[in-house]
């Protein structure tokens, strides 16, 4: 009989460690399932961080053009793209700052060729987002100013690049101007920005075309042309 107590103790201690190692077993998969499930949710994380930060900063939407400088006409241009990114312009340069009623294309491009980047904006945009286009704008070689007429609700312009955007908060506009002001694709890199035009379009409109010579008193047209002295023969030693 106590031989047989003894067997089912023993048996009983076998099924209780069985058991015990079976619920250690258990615990251990289940930690382990949750840990490796923690580093897959951290590695997605971090992934779905990675490839989102890239999607909205990176400059991969940025529009370039072939524009060379040094193009001047005094009459009004049809640009390509809207706003301009290069291409003709007005000899007198749009002095850099911020401007609250529209501007010339024609001057703002001889600005961006000199190295400026130009915001333009729809006029309705909401008070707080051309708070932030000021703020942007406020350092040197900048231009700002609203654009009618706009494809989006900013667009973003420096020579031979534009970027467009939906917002004056997207986190693209600083780094295109990082990137682009004073840029390597400026033609005349350390040109002035200012000491040139500061009027907007409703002050100093660019004509259609070149104004006619207008005539003098005689009727006939006026000539830029600098005007010839003709000097006196020299006098004869008498003989």
């Amino acid at each position: 009989m106590t031989k047989e107590k003894a067997q089912a103790r023993r048996e009983h201690l076998a099924r209780m460690r069985a058991e015990q190692q079976r619920k250690e077993r258990r615990t251990a998969f289940l930690m382990w399932g949750a840990g490796g499930l923690v580093i897959v949710l951290l590695v997605g994380l971090v992934a779905f961080y990675m490839v989102n930060e890239r999607a909205t900063t990176s400059l991969d939407s940025v529009v370039s053009a072939k524009y060379v400088g040094s193009q001047h006409t005094q009459t009004k241009v049809t640009y390509k793209e809207n706003p301009p990114l290069g291409g003709e312009h007005h000899p007198s340069w749009q002095n850099c700052g911020i401007y609250d009623q529209p501007i010339n294309n024609e001057n703002a491009v001889h600005s961006m060729e000199h190295g400026a980047v130009w915001i333009t904006y729809r006029p309705d945009l909401p008070k707080a987002e051309l708070d932030r286009l000021k703020e942007l704008a406020s350092k040197d070689y900048m231009l700002l100013s609203p654009y009618p007429g706009l494809p989006t609700k900013v667009v973003a312009s420096s020579w031979n690049k534009q970027l467009k955007l939906d917002s004056a908060e997207d986190p693209r506009l600083p780094k295109f101007i990082t990137k682009y002001k004073n840029g390597p694709d400026t033609p005349e890199l350390g040109a002035s920005c200012s000491g040139a035009v500061g009027t907007t379009t409703a002050e100093a409109p660019i004509p259609e075309t070149a104004p006619s010579a207008a005539p003098d008193q005689s009727g006939a047209p006026a000539t830029d042309a600098p005007a010839t002295h003709t000097p006196a023969p020299s006098a004869t030693p008498a003989s």
